[in-house]
């Protein structure tokens, strides 16, 4: 797996400063995304096993509030054989940090059917996960006053309590994460 770009002081992609990881490789194709490059898988550069652990001391400071993957697409299916077992190791290593994902998938026609690669995978990655915003970007729907998101028809998931009632629970700005 490659990555465009790691974040290391973000604040635009969840709440708080946060590190957040750009991956390569998306067949999304949103008209108007930002970050049109980032669909090469073969863009940018490698996910080593330096880089994780840069990220992993990353992470260290109190005042980092949490962990941002975005991309491209992280559910890719080449993608997921790589950052499951990572989001795996951040989240043990950090249980107490928030871990927001940004997806162009939807969360329960594309990621709970098993339908995008492979549904262990899958379920591996949304179990260390705080909020999934989920959906294609639509130039169309675009609302620069939308928080964490750039279209109206995504969703922001919270996605521990939407596993646990089989029901898609939606975050909002009271709700700390």
């Amino acid at each position: 797996m490659n990555y465009a770009t790691i974040k290391w002081y973000d604040i635009s992609n969840g709440p708080g400063v946060r590190v957040s990881l750009y991956v390569s490789g998306c067949r999304n194709h949103c008209k108007g995304c930002f970050n049109p490059e980032t669909w090469d898988f073969c863009y940018g550069e490698p996910f080593t096993p330096e880089v994780e652990e840069k990220i992993i001391k990353g992470l260290e400071p109190d005042y980092i509030k949490g962990f941002t993957l975005l991309g491209g697409d992280p559910f890719e299916p080449e993608n997921q054989k790589v950052l499951a077992p990572f989001l795996k190791r951040l989240r043990a290593r950090y249980p107490d940090k928030s871990f927001w994902c940004f997806t162009g998938y939807d969360y329960e026609a594309d990621l709970l059917t098993g339908k995008l690669g492979d549904g262990d995978l899958v379920m591996d990655m949304l179990s260390c996960l705080d909020v999934l915003v989920d959906g294609r970007f639509v130039e169309e729907l675009k609302d620069l006053n939308l928080k964490f998101k750039g279209s109206s028809n995504q969703r922001t998931i919270l996605v521990q309590p939407s596993l646990e009632k089989d029901e898609v629970v939606l975050w909002d700005e009271q709700t700390v994460v």
